[in-house]
């Protein structure tokens, strides 16, 4: 029981879960301000709006620890595609892409230019990337990597070899300057080429001054194709030296050839938890998406075009049926193609759910707002994952599926006030049908929003109700540690 005050929100009658994994209980919800206030059977009290909830889920809001929103949170502050799927924190920077510390004067390489072009990139330190994401008022919380890619962009002139010394220094004071602004870690992509030439030396260093601040180390893995325990062995050996948390991305074994070898990747993953800290991160789709990479066409498996500056009316269409207009190969159409983007289908279903339902693995969209035709998993990440996995296929509880998005992701990136239902933590809130809630979004048409969302509270500001965006934008930049007075 709670005091009698007035309270500014009570959220009444619900079933809570808490994010912790524990079972659900029936329970009233009260917020004050931008905080819980109290929890329990609030049934005397009053507030300023009392929101009936019966046979409705009432959680953490969700978390999205894997985003590349970095521009979009500044330029689409109304964060709609997160918003309406009840996410009200993203991390972004991932796969060794941040839009800061860099400020560009000519052409980025790719994939850099997933998150804008080179007037996108105007801040030379991190903190003055803080204050615009904050001058833009998100409608959803933001939390910053700093990539390992952008640092090299930023201090090296050539990008095809190993940092020397002195550039090795250069990212070292840069990334160092970034964390004690409040960046939350550092991520790296050596599977891109502006980070393939960095050596086992030259990433050791970064990462360290990651690990020393307090920060994670998140990457994508140099291989997720057949070299996959090679690359897994390289993280795993530049995090433990660095005495680094380290969070796969996306994990997955890509390529037809190795479909079916999460088996050994997540005991691998086990086997290594034992002694150290890892997670992964991976989103429930058997597509992923990125650039458009001709050495990647290997005739086996699907690739959907989501862009192409050459030919942009070829966007939203397969490879292959662009390749028999041309009367030419899929490579060759693909060269024709680029600059580009595409979702590429490389994964088997049976391995998405053994990564999805693994104890360390949280859930990240992996999204491309700049997409013109986006991969469904901008729009439809967390519900799929609640409708069609947990209700539909019960590959987990509905408990564990919301600790994977909401306290096991505000742990392991030092979100210390959100991600859990406790009086005095941050009103990151959601509330949702459990026998509603759905994706609507698809390869064909990916900009839908999802079914079954009711209300998403932000530090304690009502910003989706009954399927409709409120004109709340009540999000902020958390820095890493961040406690509110």
């Amino acid at each position: 029981m709670a005091d009698s005050g007035v309270y500014d929100i009570i959220f009444r009658g619900g079933q809570l879960i808490d994010g912790t994994g524990k079972a659900r209980v029936h329970a009233d919800l009260a917020v004050s301000g931008e905080r819980i206030a109290a929890i329990g059977d609030l049934g005397d009290c009053q507030a300023k709006q009392v929101i009936d909830i019966s046979g409705k889920i009432l959680c953490p809001g969700f978390i999205d620890v894997h985003t590349h929103d970095d521009r979009a949170c500044i330029d689409q502050p109304q964060m709609l595609p997160k918003v309406s799927q009840g996410i009200t924190t993203v991390i972004v920077g991932n796969c060794g892409l941040s839009l800061a510390p860099l400020a560009a004067t000519a052409p980025l390489p790719e994939p850099l230019n997933l998150l804008g072009d080179e007037n996108d990139f105007e801040f030379a330190d991190f903190s003055s990337y803080i204050d615009a994401v904050n001058n833009a008022h998100p409608a959803v919380n933001v939390s910053a990597l700093v990539g390992h890619n952008t640092l090299r962009v930023a201090t090296m002139a050539d990008l095809n070899q190993k940092a020397n010394e002195q550039e090795q220094a250069a990212m070292c004071e840069l990334l160092a300057k970034a964390m004690d602004a409040g960046a939350i870690g550092l991520s790296s992509g050596v599977f891109y080429r502006p980070g393939q030439a960095a050596d086992a030396e030259e990433l050791l260093s970064v990462v360290k001054v990651a690990a020393e601040k307090g920060g994670v180390y998140t990457t994508h893995l140099r291989d997720e194709y057949d070299n996959i325990i090679e690359s897994m062995e390289e993280a795993f050996d530049t995090s433990a030296t660095a005495k680094a948390p380290l969070i796969i991305s996306h994990h997955k074994c890509a390529g037809v050839q190795n479909w079916g070898r999460t088996k050994d990747t997540l005991a691998f993953i086990d086997k290594v938890r034992s002694r150290q800290s890892v997670h992964l991160d991976c989103y429930p789709y058997d597509a992923g998406s990125s650039v458009l990479d001709p050495e990647l066409v290997d005739n086996k498996i699907d690739i959907l075009v989501t862009w192409s500056q050459a030919h942009p009316e070829m966007g939203g269409r397969y490879l292959h049926d662009i390749a028999n207009q041309w009367q030419c190969t899929q490579q060759e159409a693909a060269e024709r193609l680029v600059p580009g983007g595409g979702c590429y289908f490389q994964m088997h279903e049976d391995d998405v759910r053994r990564v999805l339902s693994h104890p360390a693995s949280m859930v990240g969209s992996d999204g491309l707002p700049n997409d013109p035709h986006p991969h469904p998993r901008l729009w439809g990440t967390f519900p799929r994952v609640l409708g069609r996995y947990v209700r539909d296929l019960q590959l987990m509880s509905l408990e564990q599926a919301i600790h994977k998005m909401t306290g096991l992701s505000a742990q392991q990136y030092g979100l210390l006030c959100r991600g859990l239902l406790r009086v005095n933590m941050m009103a990151d809130l959601v509330v949702f049908d459990a026998d509603l809630v759905s994706d609507a979004a698809t390869y064909e048409n990916p900009r839908q929003q999802a079914a079954g969302i009711d209300y998403v509270c932000v530090n304690g500001q009502l910003s989706w109700q009954q399927g409709q965006q409120t004109q709340a934008r009540a999000g902020r930049y958390i820095k890493r540690g961040d406690v509110p007075a």
